[in-house]
């Protein structure tokens, strides 16, 4: 195997891991916000569990984080919770941010 073939492999890696924790960390997030909004929306323990479990479900709808906001934002305002967009969008990059200590501390 050439030195080439070595960095194409070693890159090939780091890259299959680099993905592996950007998914780890987006769940970790997403679970992390469906806690925060079932709290929101006054549920708790189970039922909770259950909808942080959607939230983590509706990631998969479309790419980026579009679909993830969308879910609790609808869900917000069906339960007339009163958070502003700017407000959830935020809490969703603080999360994120939690979420990356978390997962890159395990």
């Amino acid at each position: 195997m050439t030195t080439f073939d070595k960095r194409e492999k070693s890159y090939e890696a780091k890259f299959a891991h680099d993905q592996e924790n950007d998914f780890k960390i987006h769940a970790r997030r997403n679970k992390l916000l469906g806690l925060w909004a079932a709290e929101q929306l006054g549920l708790d323990g189970d039922e909770a569990e259950a909808y942080a479990k959607q939230v983590i479900t509706a990631d998969f709808d479309k790419p980026g984080d579009e679909d993830v906001f969308e879910k609790v934002w609808e869900d917000f305002q069906t339960g007339k919770v009163e958070v502003s967009a700017h407000r959830l969008r935020n809490r969703m990059d603080e999360l994120l941010e939690e979420a990356r200590r978390q997962v890159t501390s395990e």
